[in-house]
């Protein structure tokens, strides 16, 4: 009973205005945000310049294309964006962009960011759902191609899918550093001090931890607050004012739009047709018969409920590794921890021959400067990096080679502490899923300010 009224809630049809302008939107912050990626001269930057890119667990395979390969890719991203935007070949264009684009990020794991992810997630589900049967070309060529509704496990994906990035986001928000010490937060707020108007409160005590449980609070509380009819129109506020602000205080790309964007996603469905006749427009955007989409078979379900088990147990798989995984980032990356964490850090190589040579390497004689950066705080890019100079040296005519890395790490505030222990040769170490032993515990003192 329970499983048949659960399977006439997802099949029922649901006015499809919501869906297709969050396909528009969507469309429009890929197709702006690749471009800015290729105005700003960053696919040479982030692909081309580099000696070495860090791979992703098991897929090594990944690299980036040679030569030009990487701005024709980019180049096909846009083209891809542009037809989700307008509706031509939509299916295939999300695929292609979902594909393409996940491939880029895998290149190099000092680029990840998890809107990216978020992005590949969104556009692969895209690639699944009938979203562009409203606000097309493709509707526009044919009229009779057009349906005014969607069953509603399409919209309800694409919610769930927008859950998760808060949920999970608010979950990892629930640490004595961001709780008792508003840590990063403070960090971050007092760099911004110099702003105008508001910049000189950033340093008054308790604002940090004011902003630090305020979005706790938000992440944990707004999908059932949109979700609420009554409450929906506040919280859509809330919403804007605290992805705007975290948009002009902490630079964090493309994030806080999405978000924006997403969550109109918890609006009435028809929505879209309420604004049209309100402004004037309806007659354009009147609803049209008919379903986009078929019931969900047996096995589309057992997909989708792969898909959505998937999601919940990627960011739980932290819990599974001993001490703070702030600290040492295991289980830390596509488990929506945002905002938690800063770290700056020293990183020196001791690299010993046979001879009984020892030579002192910095990471800036491989990396970009970007790339030196992010490897200096995370354990398994120090670790891919020791091998990288290990086979350098090695081709240089060096042999039985030890490495061991120095690599002391303040963490939200605290002093410096070495993270790596200095005594492990990392040549004898392999990067697994396993708990890495030779990373030291987190400095237990509280943060100092």
């Amino acid at each position: 009973m329970v499983v048949g009224r659960l399977s006439r809630a997802l099949d029922r049809p649901v006015d499809a205005a919501s869906c297709a302008v969050f396909r528009v939107m969507f469309g429009l912050l890929l197709l702006s945000s690749t471009l800015r990626f290729m105005w700003h001269g960053w696919v040479a930057e982030y692909y081309r310049d580099p000696q070495l890119f860090f791979s992703y667990w098991g897929f090594a395979w990944v690299k980036p294309w040679p030569g030009v390969g990487m701005n024709v890719l980019y180049a096909l991203l846009a083209l891809a964006a542009a037809c989700i935007v307008v509706g031509v070949g939509y299916r295939l264009a999300c695929a292609a962009f979902a594909v393409g684009f996940g491939y880029a990020h895998f290149c190099d794991k000092a680029t990840y960011l998890n809107h990216y992810y978020l992005i590949t997630l969104l556009a692969g589900l895209l690639a699944c759902l009938p979203l562009d049967r409203e606000l097309s070309v493709r509707v526009r060529r044919r009229p009779g191609d057009r349906r005014g509704q969607v069953r509603a496990w399409a919209l309800y994906l694409l919610r769930f899918q927008v859950a998760v990035v808060y949920v999970f986001g608010g979950l990892g928000k629930l640490n004595s550093d961001w709780l008792l010490h508003g840590e990063p937060l403070r960090i971050w707020l007092a760099a911004d001090a110099d702003l105008p108007l508001i910049g000189r409160y950033f340093r008054q005590p308790g604002v940090a931890l004011a902003f630090s449980w305020a979005g706790a609070l938000f992440d944990l509380s707004v999908v059932p607050l949109l979700s609420w009819r009554r409450t929906r129109g506040y919280a859509y506020f809330a919403v804007l004012t605290f992805h705007v602000l975290t948009a002009l205080l902490f630079h964090i790309g493309m994030f806080p739009w999405i978000m924006i964007v997403s969550a109109t996603l918890f609006f009435d469905p028809a929505w879209p047709r309420a604004f049209a006749k309100r402004w004037g427009f309806a007659r354009s955007f009147a609803r049209a018969p008919g379903i986009a989409g078929e019931p969900l078979g047996l096995l589309a379900r057992a997909l989708a409920a792969g898909y959505a088990l998937l999601q919940v147990c990627l960011p739980l798989r932290s819990a599974f590794y001993p001490g703070n995984t702030l600290w040492t980032e295991e289980g830390f990356r596509f488990a929506w921890k945002v905002m938690l964490i800063e770290k700056s850090a020293s990183l020196e190589f001791k690299v010993v021959t046979d001879r009984g040579q020892t030579y002192f390497v910095s990471p800036r004689e491989y990396l970009s400067p970007f790339q030196a950066r992010q490897a200096s705080t995370q354990p398994d890019m120090i670790l891919e990096l020791s091998h990288f100079i290990a086979r350098d040296f090695a081709r240089r005519g060096h042999s039985g080679l030890r490495v061991y890395a120095d690599s002391q790490v303040s963490f939200n505030g605290r002093l410096r502490k070495r993270m790596i222990d200095a005594g492990v040769d990392l040549l004898q170490e392999r990067d697994t899923l396993a708990p890495k032993r030779w990373i030291l515990p987190a400095p237990r003192e509280a943060p100092s300010f």
